[in-house]
């Protein structure tokens, strides 16, 4: 246990430490590129295949694992590899998500049954939890935050264009070679991947005051409150009402494992998530950001595609094509405002313009009818995607800059865990609003048409609606049915602005301070962590810090009043 007495004990030595050249960054970032883009990827390339895999496998009453299993997989390892990475280091923890997600990759291209699949699907996801954050992780370890917003813009691209690209190489692939290529295309990206992180990830070992022990109770508390609150997003108001014994039992089984996990971290000598982590202002009021940007974002995202293929009366294809304005608007607005962070160091106003931005691109869109064009609709889910993407990445920016590496990893990971936790639930409740109003609106409008005896075919089945059925319908049934669709989203799109407005307001008390301009590598972390004796050594520490800060500018967000210039002055180092 590191102690005040210790830091003035031991000499103090450098811990910040000069950046790698321009030519091994540029090499390891293609390489965690490849990484975050496999990662990504698998989120969407099956969309578009599912019915053919359906079609060839079976089991349609299982269909919605494929994609809840590798949510639930890979949002319950996030915290772990951060953790886990911190502890051990960021290349060999990095290599066995790489290693664990092609292994799942080779299961899923072997599968001969839907649960196979689904089995292969998780293992994927245990792998694919640790891709992203591990990534960010890694490029943080070796860019300072002042050069990093560069590398951030584009990183953020990458989910730009793999929500777009997914879905249209899923479709390809299935009409060609077949879909279990949408699985073996991760072989070679990942041996890519793996080259690249053994030949240009040169980083550190961890400087280590005591033994790292494994949180294995917190990691399990977590893992199941985690699964508890996905299955009430997936299975709330669609496979169970929300007020059944079910949903209920799930969630008091989540709020009971949240609690406890709350109790076990907080005298966990090293904690999965540390309780310390919620004293830093910049962390707190960033995750918070990033979660409600999370629910105002899949909101949209989750619905959009199947309001575009009803109103517009297109094939996903096509859909998915009319998608590219939004998600090229997140690209540029990523890109341009991570170069503008690198040259003037200013962040803070990104995030605030763009989650006003998404609040007006949010009104806009709810605006629309059944007689906006498609050239209307693309500019208003543009000027969303423009929103989205200023905002995005600066967000992950401010966590990285308020922590130093030994603690990185666990900040990271903490931070994406909270937002796809965000982004879970935004989609379920906006999906199980959808579907009520429209079930409603459904039976409404077409009682004033004709019943359904008159239906084309004979009895009309709202249930089994498709894109493809509805447009060839005569307008007496299609014109109800899309004015459903219509009535039935774009209000609860309309709900949503509040929930952007709110990260404006949000954003307002960061604290925009210097950014770091070399990577610290300081050692004491009990004032986030509370390593050895909880959360009460890490309050002590911090009440320490206070005392000793003039002669030691801390880290710790409360504390944190390093000079001018944003350099990071070391507490304490054994390297």
């Amino acid at each position: 246990m590191s102690t005040r007495a210790d830091t003035h004990a031991r000499p103090h030595s450098p811990t910040e430490e000069s950046t790698p050249s321009t030519k091994t960054i540029v090499l390891l970032f293609v390489g965690l590129m490849v990484t975050m883009l496999m990662a990504s990827l698998s989120q969407t390339i099956l969309s578009t295949a599912l019915p053919t895999i359906v079609g060839q496998l079976g089991g349609v009453e299982q269909m919605t694992w494929v994609i809840t299993g590798y949510i639930l997989a890979s949002t319950v390892m996030m915290p772990v590899y951060g953790r886990v990475s911190d502890l051990f280091g960021r290349k060999p923890v990095l290599i066995g998500a790489v290693l664990l997600f092609m292994i799942g990759s080779v299961v899923g291209g072997l599968c001969n049954s839907m649960a196979l699949l689904i089995v292969a699907r998780i293992i994927q996801g245990l792998g694919g939890g640790g891709l992203m954050i591990l990534s960010q992780s890694a490029i943080a370890e070796v860019v300072p935050a002042r050069e990093r917003g560069k590398y951030m813009g584009v990183m953020g691209a990458v989910f730009a264009v793999s929500s777009v690209a997914g879905p249209l190489v899923g479709g390809w692939l299935t009409e060609g070679p077949g879909w279990r290529w949408a699985f073996w295309l991760n072989l070679p990206l990942g041996v890519l991947a793996i080259v690249a992180i053994v030949l240009f990830l040169h980083l550190p070992a961890p400087i280590r005051t005591q033994r790292p022990t494994i949180d294995y109770l917190g990691m399990m508390l977590i893992a199941a409150a985690t699964v508890a609150v996905v299955l009430v997003c997936t299975w709330g108001g669609s496979q169970y009402a929300w007020f059944s014994p079910q949903i209920m039992g799930l969630l008091a089984a989540a709020l009971v494992l949240g609690a406890l996990f709350i109790r076990v971290e907080a005298t966990a000598s090293q904690p999965v998530i540390p309780l310390g982590l919620f004293r830093n202002r910049s962390f707190v009021l960033a995750t918070i950001s990033g979660l409600l940007t999370g629910v105002a974002m899949f909101g949209v995202l989750s619905y959009m595609p199947t309001y575009i293929q009803m109103v517009a009366g297109v094939d996903a294809t096509v859909a998915g094509l009319l998608m590219i304005p939004m998600m090229g608007g997140l690209l540029i607005s990523s890109i341009v405002s991570g170069q503008l962070v690198t040259r003037t160091g200013r962040y803070k106003i990104f995030p605030l313009i763009g989650s006003a931005i998404m609040a007006v691109a949010l009104y806009l869109i709810s605006t629309m009818t059944l007689e906006t064009s498609n050239v209307v609709m693309c500019i208003y889910i543009g000027i969303f995607g423009i929103g989205l993407g200023l905002g995005q990445q600066i967000l992950m920016l401010i966590v990285q800059d308020a922590f130093p590496v030994r603690i990185l990893g666990t900040a990271t990971a903490s931070f994406n865990y909270f937002k796809q936790v965000g982004a879970t639930i935004g989609s379920a409740i906006v999906g199980a609003v959808f579907a009520s109003r429209l079930a409603t609106l459904l039976t409404e409008n077409l009682s004033t048409v004709a019943q359904p005896s008159d239906a084309p075919g004979g009895a009309l089945d709202v249930n089994g609606l498709t894109p493809a059925a509805v447009a060839e319908m005569p307008d007496a049934f299609r014109i109800p049915i899309i004015s459903s669709y219509n009535e039935a989203l774009l209000p609860i799109v309309q709900w949503l602005i509040p929930v952007a407005l709110a990260v404006v307001v949000v954003m307002l008390f960061v604290k925009e301070k210097a950014l770091s301009t070399s990577i610290d590598r300081s050692v004491d972390e009990s004032t986030v962590v509370g390593t050895g004796d909880g959360s009460a050594l890490a309050a002590s520490a911090l009440t320490e810090a206070t005392v000793e800060d003039a002669e030691h500018p801390h880290w710790d967000d409360e504390h944190e009043t390093g000079n001018v210039s944003g350099d990071r002055v070391p507490v304490s180092s054994d390297s």
